[in-house]
């Protein structure tokens, strides 16, 4: 019976190693990180992500991860193809506009496990290729709900960083449909720069909404919505900050920080690298949201809260948890 058992055990761990990666097994595992354009120390979208990796190669015994910093779209497959060269067996791409290249190298190299930060995976998927997603229209709505009950002016505002990445657009609907439901009279004013690097266009594009009346602003912009909400400071109205809590990771600019929309991008890399040490290979897609605590807002800050705002977000994490809530609409 031992011997019997022996074999089997053997069998499972051959074909576990044939997929390219064996439960339970990471020591020397070697983790490489693609970020999205910009910087690393973003404060925002690509530092926590790779926050993430470190944290979760530390949380499954494997060596420090390495990064390749991306600075410009057309070199996400040379970035990628540099782990793979090196022969990596977990590789990390940050970002909705990486997709493809993602998707094209998993299908090119079935024993390397990627992990796809905002992207989504569709049928038929790889097995080795899962995508990290966010609910950002539910954070969205929470940060929306902030700015419907601070706004003096019933103007608020967004910037975005591309028209074209779904996640930025959902933050921004979430955020424009809680405050119309909140107050009906709110005017919404919404601009994508279309560059996610670019402080300088970040503050014009949020100077010209508070000309305009605006009194707090979103930014969904990475770098670029940084300077946006240096606007907001510097005309001494409220900002909010958007994926981590930026009254942490924008010192510059905590004066005027409310709060953030928050998707948990270090608790989602690096779990994603413990269940790939723990169960093998990871397909389709992982959904982080209200259910799991994928999403959230940050603590108010810098203002004392009015009456029943903080119920009003409890309550709308609540809705969104049963499901009878959908911030799109």
């Amino acid at each position: 019976m031992a011997k019997r058992a022996a074999v089997i055990f053997a069998f499972v761990v051959l074909v576990a190693a044939s997929c390219g990666v064996i439960p339970g097994t990471s020591s020397g595992a070697k983790i490489g990180v693609v970020t999205d354009i910009g910087q690393l120390e973003d404060k925002s979208f690509n530092e926590y992500s790779w926050l993430g990796a470190q944290d979760g190669a530390k949380a499954i015994g494997a060596p420090a991860p390495q990064v390749i910093v991306t600075k410009d779209t057309a070199d996400y497959a040379a970035n990628i193809q540099q782990f793979i060269d090196q022969k990596y067996d977990v590789i990390v791409t940050i970002g909705f506009l990486i997709g493809t290249d993602t998707l094209k190298k998993a299908q090119a190299n079935p024993n390397i496990q990627f992990f796809g930060v905002d992207q989504f995976v569709a049928d038929p998927a790889p097995k080795n290729y899962q995508g990290l997603i966010f609910v950002e229209a539910q954070a969205g709505y929470l940060a929306g709900i902030v700015a419907a009950n601070i706004t003096k002016t019933n103007k608020i505002g967004a910037v975005g960083g591309r028209s074209d990445v779904p996640p930025v657009v959902n933050y921004i609907k979430g955020y424009q449909n809680a405050a119309k439901k909140e107050n009906s009279s709110i005017q919404v004013a919404v601009n994508y720069v279309e560059d996610f690097n670019a402080p300088d266009k970040g503050q014009a594009s949020a100077q010209t909404m508070i000309n305009n009346g605006a009194d707090v602003i979103f930014q969904v912009a990475g770098l670029t919505g940084a300077g946006a909400l240096r606007a907001a400071c510097t005309a001494k109205i409220w900002g909010i900050g958007v994926d981590v809590d930026q009254y942490n990771s924008l010192p510059d600019a905590k004066n005027c920080i409310v709060t953030s929309a928050e998707k948990h991008l270090q608790n989602a890399v690096r779990d994603a690298l413990k269940r790939w040490k723990d169960k093998g290979a990871q397909g389709g897609n992982f959904v982080n949201d209200a259910t799991n605590g994928g999403i959230g807002v940050s603590p108010i800050r810098n203002i004392t809260p009015p009456a029943g705002l903080q119920a009003k977000i409890d309550k709308a994490i609540a809705d969104m948890k049963a499901g009878t809530l959908d911030p799109l609409k």
